[in-house]
């Protein structure tokens, strides 16, 4: 078999991911968009079982897929959704002091992310995880 295309340009597949975040973000450099990226990847992951992080994670790309995995406790207690103030809160919680995650950061990370993987693969995905978890990820949901 050969190199699978996915993994032959992983590095930039994620490099394009990063600059569509920072530019639905309106962001000024891909170095402000990382925070805020790995902001609402590791707060939608803690609103995951260990059983719905692993499941989710198959269909990201992988880097991305590394990412959202990155410094994952599995023991941790899975979040309530909770409101969009607050998701937006812990998004801006990772590395405050470099974070400049906008109103819509998640909104943007999302639009983001749908350009990065296979529709089918994602709705089907996302079909088996709480209602919250769609709304999300939607353009129209947490953002």
């Amino acid at each position: 078999m050969t190199l699978p295309f996915e993994y032959q340009n992983a590095s930039l597949d994620f490099e394009r991911f990063l600059v569509d975040a920072r530019d639905y973000a309106g962001l000024a450099t891909t170095n402000m968009a990382w925070n805020m990226v790995v902001g609402v990847l590791h707060t939608f992951r803690r609103r995951l079982t260990v059983k719905q992080v692993v499941k989710f994670s198959m269909v990201l790309p992988p880097v991305i897929r590394s990412l959202f995995l990155e410094q994952w406790n599995p023991d941790q207690e899975v979040a309530a959704f909770g409101t969009e103030e607050q998701l937006l809160e812990e998004v801006r919680s990772v590395r405050p002091e470099h974070n400049f995650s906008p109103k819509h950061a998640i909104s943007a990370v999302a639009k983001a992310l749908q350009n990065r993987v296979e529709q089918g693969e994602f709705a089907r995905a996302l079909a088996e995880l709480p209602p919250e978890a769609a709304e999300f990820w939607s353009e129209h949901g947490a953002g």
